[in-house]
């Protein structure tokens, strides 16, 4: 049995091509009760599409392996638990630690507790893909825009304090600010010890 391949599309965008084709190859195939109306979607939270007209932040990865800009008052040391500070001023795209952390290929592990990640972005939506590094366990955090508890821009994941727990390994949405959309500064602070942070994503 052979295939082939009729259309692909890579990353987001594209939808309503991609299901012109989709009906298309239904209707080849033979299938009579295929619409040709399109389907709306109306997508909340992390799961609306990003705002492509603001966004000027790149996804970034937080293990040694791909990660960009990493700009903590020492350089980076990899495997091995470290003190790291958080330099006055980030420009945007950069990032940096504060507090017991390790490097790793593929995430960030904290050490010990009240340990910090900041960075400056330009989106409309910050998420970071976290969890707890242990099954069974959590981690609550706090977070800050521009030094002030981020409580009239928090994300899906973060309560009316600007607080928020992490208890398994997923994306957390934490920022979404309204228009007009400018560079801010991020940090987000963990109560406890134990989480893992793989990456940024922004929308």
């Amino acid at each position: 049995m052979q295939g082939r391949i009729r259309h692909h599309q890579f990353g987001e965008g594209e939808y309503e091509r991609s299901e012109r084709v989709i009906q298309q190859l239904l209707s080849e195939s033979g299938t009579d009760r295929v619409g040709q109306e399109m389907v709306e979607v109306e997508a909340h939270g992390f799961e609306a599409a990003a705002d492509w007209n603001s966004l000027k932040s790149p996804e970034n990865y937080l293990g040694y392996e791909r990660t960009e800009n990493f700009a903590s008052s020492s350089s980076a040391v990899i495997n091995k638990p470290h003190l790291y500070t958080i330099p006055a001023q980030l420009n945007r795209n950069q990032w940096a630690l504060s507090g017991d952390w390790t490097i790793a290929r593929q995430a960030i592990a904290l050490n010990q507790s009240n340990g910090r990640v900041a960075c400056r972005f330009h989106a409309r939506d910050l998420h970071l893909v976290m969890g707890p590094a242990e099954r069974g366990t959590s981690v609550r955090f706090r977070m800050f825009i521009d030094g002030q508890p981020a409580v009239t821009v928090r994300g899906l994941d973060v309560d009316e304090q600007g607080e928020g727990t992490v208890t398994e390994q997923r994306l957390y949405q934490l920022v979404r600010q309204p228009q007009p959309i400018s560079d801010r500064q991020f940090e987000i602070e963990f109560l406890d010890a134990g989480v893992e942070a793989f990456a940024f994503t922004f929308g």
